[in-house]
């Protein structure tokens, strides 16, 4: 029952203000704040829930004795300024800062992208590394189509917890390109870097569509078992907001926004009350938290971890909620 949903504390309004996010919003009346669309898809009034602003008014009602949240819309203040995010001022699903690099760039190739994939030779000037403003020599573009290009530097491979098998391989971003001459060497520009590039770094053609900001959370179709692979930014470990790699993806029925529970993997520990045995002992997982999923790739997604209640680490399982 939706009633079930409801917090005990919940409040009977709640007035949206800069920096909320939905999640954050429906914390404030929900157990579980990823379940907001079983009280609010049948409002019509909140047809669209990722167009709230700050300003409005959310109110919890009861129709046909359910409950339900109702909008009251605020005064809409959108500045005149060039518009620098694709919701427009709309109150964001999580918060973006945290995914937004991650929206657009590959992170992610497969062993064909990584066999076929063009790549530095050479820089111009005898430099040994590459930076903004210089020139590469590249093997080889001979389409003069697409024009930009991503440079990401092959990591290592992203594998299945339990069976071992490589699902895909890391891609470093390391900055941006511009083709100027087609060819086997092809000439490139680079326009901008996070990190020096090398002789060996891949091409990617850039990718021209983002990916969207509004998410609409949801269990998994169908029941999911996997692991956390890798986490972002080198952090060994994973809270809040931390972002992690799992080894689920588009072939699993992962899709953005699917909710997982994460679990501390168990450890095995020895039984020391009989000191010459070798028995070993399973301890149980522990519930740890929940993520997102915000980006999937054929193999394996991206995921934020939205709230923790104790450390997680790589290896961590995933779960239906």
């Amino acid at each position: 029952m939706a009633e079930d949903l409801l917090k005990a504390d919940h409040p009977d309004h709640y007035t949206v203000v800069k920096g909320d996010t939905l999640w954050d919003i429906s914390g404030r009346f929900l157990r579980s704040p990823w379940r907001w669309p079983e009280i609010w898809h049948v409002n019509q009034q909140i047809a669209n829930p990722h167009l709230i602003y700050p300003g409005d008014v959310l109110e919890l009602v009861y129709i046909d004795g359910k409950p339900q949240l109702r909008l009251r819309r605020g005064p809409l203040k959108l500045s005149p300024r060039v518009r620098s995010t694709p919701w427009d001022g709309a109150i964001p699903t999580v918060p973006i800062d945290a995914i937004g690099p991650f929206l657009t760039r590959p992170y992610v190739m497969d062993e064909n992208q990584l066999d076929t994939a063009p790549y530095i030779v050479d820089f111009a000037d005898e430099h040994i590394l590459g930076g903004a403003g210089q020139k590469a020599y590249v093997r080889a573009i001979e389409q003069d189509q697409p024009t930009k290009y991503e440079i990401v530097r092959p990591g290592g491979p992203y594998k299945d917890a339990e069976t071992g098998e490589i699902l895909g391989y890391e891609a470093v971003y390391i900055g941006t390109s511009e083709l100027h001459r087609t060819g086997d060497p092809a000439t490139v520009f680079i326009n901008s870097t996070e990190l020096e590039a090398v002789i060996g770094d891949r091409l990617m053609p850039a990718g021209e569509e983002r990916a969207s900001v509004n998410f609409t959370p949801h269990a998994p179709i169908a029941p999911v078992e996997g692991s956390i692979i890798s986490v972002m930014n080198g952090v060994s470990q994973i809270g809040q907001y931390n972002i992690v790699v799992i080894d689920r993806g588009e072939a699993d029925g992962i899709a953005a926004g699917t909710v997982l529970r994460v679990d501390q993997k168990g450890e095995e520990i020895r039984d020391v009350v009989t000191p010459d045995s070798r028995d070993t002992v399973q301890l149980p997982d522990e519930e740890a938290g929940l993520m997102m999923v915000f980006r999937t790739f054929e193999r394996v997604s991206f995921g934020l971890i939205m709230h923790a209640t104790r450390v997680m680490h790589v290896n961590d399982k995933v779960r239906n909620p």
